[in-house]
């Protein structure tokens, strides 16, 4: 998650704002910037976000860090570093090892895809 966050800071706000399958019908419209706030989104959902709320759009150029800090915060939640919960997704069995390890084999899923397209 690391990479990836240090990636979009270092991206132009040209790459930034460019889509990221041009030629894809199927991808119309998403740049860059946009898939990665909907990753950071997907983190704070997976991790302890409160219901009804999501990372806000705060531009181009802080889509590096809410990926950072939503990942961090996952990363933190499922580590027991704060002492919380697993979130609704792993409901089936929240306090197993199983269950963070399914919530953050999720996490980097999307990671690598993006990671892939950007």
């Amino acid at each position: 998650m690391r990479r990836l966050a240090d990636r979009f800071r270092h991206l132009s706000e040209s790459r930034l704002r460019g889509l990221i399958s041009p030629d894809d019908p199927s991808d119309p419209g998403r740049s860059r910037a946009d898939a990665g706030l909907e990753l950071a989104r997907a983190l704070a959902a997976l991790g302890d976000a409160p219901a009804g709320r999501k990372v806000p759009d705060l531009g181009v150029f802080a889509v590096g860090d809410q990926i950072a800090v939503t990942g961090l915060d996952l990363v933190a939640g499922l580590d027991g570093g704060r002492g919380r919960e697993l979130p609704a997704a792993s409901a089936a069995a929240p306090d197993t090892p199983a269950a963070a390890e399914a919530v953050l084999d999720e996490a980097l899923r999307a990671v690598r895809e993006l990671a892939a397209l950007v």
